[in-house]
């Protein structure tokens, strides 16, 4: 069984370095095929997909937060990381690791709790 949690601080100042982990267990991040993906819901509004790393430790980002937007991993501990640089109060919401078993289809099986990311001076 797998099971993902996401960490990280809840508030943030606007301009700052957003840091989240996600911890997973019941499985390896680095097993053929799947996709670890950063998703993101901001207060009111539907999910947003931030960015994936394969299971190769390659990764993808969408293009509107590509910029600003880096995923990595440290497969000894099997988490992976999203930074989010110079963060404004548009990048508040509640932030979720999941599992995909392809890069192409936003389809998911497994999710993390979700983290509330708020930022804010």
């Amino acid at each position: 069984q797998v099971q993902v949690q996401e960490s990280g601080p809840g508030l943030v100042k606007p301009s700052q370095t957003v840091s989240l982990t996600c911890t997973v267990s019941g499985g390896s991040i680095t097993t053929n095929y799947y996709y670890w993906s950063w998703i993101r819901q901001p207060p009111g509004k539907g999910l947003e997909w931030i960015g994936y790393i394969a299971y190769s430790g390659s990764t993808y980002y969408s293009p509107s937060l590509k910029s600003r937007t880096s995923i990595s991993r440290d497969t000894s501990k099997n988490q992976f990381t999203l930074q989010l640089s110079s963060v404004t109060p548009e990048d508040t919401a509640v932030y979720y690791c999941a599992r995909s078993p392809t890069g192409h289809v936003p389809e998911y099986d497994y999710w993390g709790q979700g983290t509330q990311v708020t930022v804010s001076s």
